[in-house]
C-alpha cells in the first residue's frame, strides 16, 4: 500500500480522530491517504502555529496524542513555538511536516529547510523518514515517545518522494508499542511515608504531573487519610477541588493566594508530586526552601535536583507512587484526624484573602473572576495564556476538576487561547469551553477564529482589555515605572474587537460596568450555542492596575487594600 496509507492506519489505531493542519505540495501524499481512508476529521488552520496549539488543547483535554500537519519550509518553522509550548508543559503532540525531494535537500530546493535540526531543542524526538518502509514504525515509535515518561512533542519530517512510495504493511496484525510503567522503589516510598508522618506541618504539593497521571483521586485519598493540606501549582490547578476542606491554595510570587504563601512558609515538609519548581512558583530559593524538608516525586529522573536538591527524590509515575504510599499507610494502620496544623491552615484560608466584590468603573479585574466563578460550573473547560490576566486568574479563579483549567504555564505564547479552545472543544464537543484572553494577545492568532466559524466550533471568549501590554507595563515598575512602548490605546478604545469578531462571522459585546458582566456572560453562552461559533465578552478594565507580585514568597506586594 502507499506508505502514507500505512501512516493513516497507525494514526487511527493510536486514537487520532481529528487533525489540525494546512496542506501544501510536499505533504499532499498524506492528505491523499487521509481522503481515501477517511476516519480522521481535518480542520484547515490559518497558521501552522495555530495547528500546534489546537493539537495541544485537544491533547490536554483527553490525554491522547494530538496531531498537527504542515508542509515543507515555513510550515515547520511556524510550528516551533507550539512544539516549545508542548515540551514545556509535558503535552504529547506529533507535528508532521512535508519535505522537498530527498535528493534535492543539499541543493537549496524550494522550501527545503532542515526542520529536524531546528526542532530538536523543543521536542522529545525529531526525525526524518529516509526510507518509506520505516514510515509505520517511526510513527509507532513517535506515539510511544510522546506518551512515555514525561510526555512531550515529536516532529516527523517526510520527504515527498519517500511519501509517494509503496510498502508492505498489514494493519490487521499491528498494534501500539508498549509503554513501560515507572514504578517507585519501595524503600523510598517507605522513607517518604516516615518523613510525612514525622512532620508536624506537612503539605502536599500537586503539580501538573498529577493531572497527566490521572492521579487526582489518589491525591485526595492520601490527603484525607493522613489529614495533610494540599496546595497546587499553576499547572496542577484543578487536581483537587478548591472548595475541598484540605485545599490550602497556591504558593508563588505571582499566581498565588495570600493564605497559600502563608501556609507554605509555616510548613516543615513538602511532598511535591509531579511539580518542576518553576521560578514563578518558588521565587527566591533561600526563602522557598527555608528549613523545611522536601520530597520530590517525578517520572523524569533528570527533574530531581534540577532546581535544588531534595531531601528525598523518588522516580515514579505519580499515580503509582500515590497508590504505593496509600497501600503502605493502610498496611501500617495509619489513619489521622484533623490536627492543629489543619486548623491553622483553615484559619489562614479564612482570613488572608483578597477582595473581589468591587463595583468600580472601570472594572477592577478581580470582579471579573468573581463573576466567572459564580456563572460557570465546575465542568466548564477554561483556557488562558500569559499576561496580567493569567496572574489574576491564578489568584482568583477556582478550578474543581482536572483538565478543566488549562494554561500554557512555562512558555507563555501570546495568542494560545483561541486555537487551544478549538482543540478543547473538538476533544469534548458537549462541554462548555471558555477562553480568558487579553486584548493584546488576542490579536496574535486571531485568524483562527475563521477555523472556528468554518467548522462551527462554539466557545466563549472573555477579554480583559486595559489597552496596554499590561504585564510589561507592570514589569517596568522596577525600571522607574518608565511605561515605555507599552501603551496600545488609540481612538476611543483602540482596536474594535467586537467588529473583529463580527468580521469573522462571530459575535461580541463590550462591557463597561461590572453590574453588566453576569448578563453578558449569560448572553454569550446562549449566543455561542445558538450560532455555533465563538462569542466575545470584552470587559474594559482599569488601565493601570497591577497584580500582587514580588521576588520572594514572603514579600509579595499588594496594590489594593486587603482584609
Amino acid at each position: 500500500m502507499p506508505a502514507m496509507n500505512a501512516v493513516v492506519h497507525v494514526l487511527k489505531d493510536e486514537g487520532v480522530d481529528v487533525a489540525f493542519g494546512c496542506p501544501g505540495a510536499a505533504i499532499l501524499p498524506l492528505y491523499k491517504s487521509m481522503e481515501e481512508l477517511g476516519g480522521i476529521e481535518h480542520l484547515i488552520v490559518r497558521h501552522e502555529e495555530g495547528a500546534t496549539h489546537m493539537a495541544d488543547g485537544w491533547a490536554r483535554t483527553n490525554g491522547r496524542v494530538g496531531v498537527a500537519i504542515g508542509t515543507s519550509g515555513p510550515a515547520g518553522t511556524n510550528m516551533i513555538t507550539g512544539l516549545y509550548t508542548a515540551l514545556a508543559d509535558s503535552i504529547p503532540i506529533i507535528c508532521i511536516t512535508g519535505q522537498a525531494v530527498s535528493t534535492k535537500l543539499h541543493q537549496e530546493a524550494f522550501q527545503a529547510v532542515d526542520i529536524v535540526e531546528i526542532a530538536k531543542p523543543v521536542t522529545k524526538w525529531a526525525v526524518q523518514i529516509k526510507e518509506a518502509a520505516q514510515a509505520p514504525w517511526i510513527f509507532r515509535e513517535a506515539f510511544r515517545v510522546a506518551r512515555s515518561g514525561r510526555p512531550g512533542p515529536v516532529l516527523i519530517d517526510i520527504p515527498v518522494d519517500v511519501a509517494k512510495q509503496l510498502i508492505e504493511y498489514d494493519p490487521a496484525i499491528d498494534a501500539a508499542l508498549p509503554i513501560a510503567a515507572v514504578e517507585p522503589h519501595l524503600p523510598r516510598v517507605e522513607k517518604a511515608l516516615d518523613l510525612l508522618l514525622a512532620a508536624e506541618r506537612p503539605l502536599l504539593l500537586s503539580g501538573g504531573g498529577v493531572i497527566i497521571a490521572e492521579a487526582s483521586a489518589e491525591l485526595r485519598e492520601l490527603a484525607e487519610l493522613l489529614q495533610v493540606p494540599v496546595q497546587v501549582t499553576l499547572m496542577g490547578k484543578g487536581s483537587i477541588d478548591e472548595d475541598h476542606p484540605l485545599f490550602s491554595g497556591m504558593t508563588g510570587i505571582q499566581t498565588s493566594q495570600r493564605y497559600g504563601n502563608a501556609s507554605f512558609l509555616e510548613s516543615d515538609l513538602v511532598l511535591a508530586l509531579g511539580a518542576r519548581f518553576g521560578d514563578r512558583h518558588t521565587g527566591t530559593l533561600d526563602v522557598y526552601r527555608g528549613t523545611r524538608q522536601f520530597i520530590h516525586v517525578d517520572i523524569e529522573p533528570t527533574q530531581l535536583g534540577k532546581v535544588f536538591e531534595p531531601d528525598l527524590g523518588i522516580v515514579s509515575d505519580v499515580k503509582l507512587f500515590l497508590r504505593a504510599i496509600l497501600d503502605l499507610a493502610k498496611r501500617r494502620g495509619v489513619s489521622r484526624t484533623p490536627s492543629s496544623w489543619v486548623d491553622r491552615v483553615r484559619e489562614l484560608k479564612r482570613t488572608l484573602t483578597r477582595r473581589e466584590d468591587y463595583d468600580d468603573i472601570p472594572v477592577k479585574a478581580p470582579r471579573v473572576y468573581k463573576e466567572i466563578n459564580e456563572f460557570f460550573d465546575e465542568d466548564t473547560y477554561f483556557v488562558t495564556a500569559i499576561g496580567l490576566y493569567q496572574i489574576w486568574g491564578g489568584q482568583h479563579q477556582k478550578a474543581g476538576k482536572p483538565r478543566r483549567y488549562q494554561v500554557c504555564g512555562q512558555a507563555g505564547p501570546l495568542g494560545w487561547e483561541i486555537p487551544a479552545a478549538i482543540g478543547v472543544k473538538k476533544a469534548s464537543p458537549s462541554s462548555q469551553v471558555v477562553g480568558v484572553v487579553g486584548d493584546y494577545g488576542f490579536q496574535y492568532l486571531v485568524e483562527e477564529l475563521a477555523v472556528a466559524a468554518q467548522y462551527n466550533v462554539p466557545f466563549v471568549l472573555i477579554m480583559l482589555n486595559n489597552e496596554y501590554l499590561g504585564l510589561i507595563r507592570q514589569a517596568s515598575i522596577g525600571y522607574d515605572e518608565m511605561n515605555y512602548q507599552v501603551n496600545i490605546h488609540y481612538d476611543e478604545f483602540g482596536t474594535d474587537n467586537v467588529k473583529i469578531m463580527e468580521a469573522y462571522g462571530c459575535a461580541g459585546r463590550r462591557v463597561f460596568d461590572p453590574a453588566e458582566i453576569h448578563d453578558a456572560l449569560e448572553w454569550a453562552s446562549k449566543e455561542s450555542a445558538r450560532i455555533s461559533r465563538p462569542v466575545l465578552v470584552e470587559i474594559m478594565i482599569e488601565r493601570e492596575a497591577n497584580t500582587p507580585h514580588g521576588v520572594s514568597i514572603d514579600a509579595v506586594r499588594e496594590f489594593e487594600p486587603v482584609p
